[in-house]
């Protein structure tokens, strides 16, 4: 493991140098810093990966990891990766619907028709496409991770069925799918960042959110919120991603050494997100969350109308035509 706890002076010294800037040896140093508690599987995965390009590259390729928000929001370390001033960050795959319109289906509702059908889109040409449309922002996605399921968790009002949501102010990622979705549903989308959420929820600023089960307990929401109603809407990956002026800056070698490690953590991680969510269940049941295992069709059905919103996009409509084609000779319900 390579956490490492900055102190202000650090912090400030990353802000001011760029990162990953060559040192007098043929050892280079790249900066990964996001949001995540260290316990949470895709910081588990990207630790592995970090541990992986040392191993790959016999020590000459150090990344560094920053969890915890420590260098700063998630907003926040994409704006320093754009200037070059943060190596690697995490993201979810909402989070880049402002830099390209393209990642804006990947949050429609029900557009996966399994965990096995999103794998196939993300790991194939799709995926592909997807994670080199934001280079000209300065940003290159490096690979998918494993965000299961995201579903809605409550104060103290079990959700059943879409009409339980009316009135309720329930946070969302500032997403215009995500917000459609929530609209759709028949609660009022609120926007709030994923560091704030737990005092908005504590003081009554939203009445719940919604987000997957490892999140939900790593997050410690549970403490707050006590019902969580697995209705499964979207299945939005996270987006490991890169500052594209680092990356030019990398040697054919680095890069060969980089996306290795990267491409070795995306199977670790899906491993290590099964794990979770099957014990973040448990653990929340067990501080006396209500898990809900709703009937998913009235929800599809309130939000049925959201790919259809594209038709008048030919390029986003193909592309989720193309979604829902693909993997459908392999179909599986994982």
């Amino acid at each position: 493991m390579r956490y490492i706890k900055p102190t202000p002076l650090l912090v400030l010294s990353l802000v001011l140098l760029i990162s990953g800037c060559k040192g007098v040896s043929d050892t280079r140093s790249l900066k990964l810093a996001h949001g995540l508690d260290p316990t949470h599987p895709v910081s588990q995965a990207m630790e592995f990966m970090a541990d992986r390009c040392e191993e790959i590259s016999g020590g000459k390729l150090i990344i560094e990891t920053y969890p915890s928000g420590q260098l700063g929001s998630e907003q926040q370390c994409v704006e320093l990766l754009q200037i070059g001033s943060l190596a690697i960050t995490k993201v979810s795959a909402a989070v880049m619907e402002s830099f390209t319109e393209d990642y804006k289906v990947l949050g429609i509702p029900y557009l996966f028709k399994s965990k096995q059908h999103s794998f196939d889109v993300l790991d194939g040409p799709i995926g592909e496409q997807l994670l080199l449309s934001t280079e000209p922002f300065w940003i290159r996605g490096l690979c998918f991770y494993d965000a299961g399921a995201r579903s809605f968790y409550t104060l103290d009002t079990p959700i059943y069925h879409p009409d339980d949501l009316e009135g309720l102010k329930i946070r969302v990622m500032k997403s215009m799918t995500a917000m459609e979705n929530v609209k759709a549903q028949g609660g009022s989308p609120t926007p709030i960042s994923w560091g704030e959420l737990y005092t908005a929820l504590q003081s009554g600023v939203v009445d719940g959110a919604e987000n997957n089960p490892p999140s939900f307990y790593t997050s410690h929401h549970y403490e707050v919120c006590k019902y969580y109603s697995l209705n499964e809407h979207t299945m939005v990956p996270d987006v490991l991603i890169i500052s594209n002026k680092i990356w030019e800056d990398l040697t054919g070698q680095q890069k060969k050494w980089l996306q290795q490690a990267v491409d070795e953590s995306v199977p670790k991680e899906r491993e290590l997100w099964a794990a979770s969510e099957k014990e973040s269940l448990e653990k929340v049941e067990e501080d006396g969350v209500t898990i809900i295992y709703p009937d998913k069709e009235p929800f599809a059905a309130r939000v049925e109308y959201i790919p259809e919103m594209y038709k008048d996009n030919p390029r986003l409509y193909d592309l989720i035509n193309r979604i829902k084609s693909a993997g459908t000779e392999n179909p599986s319900n994982e």
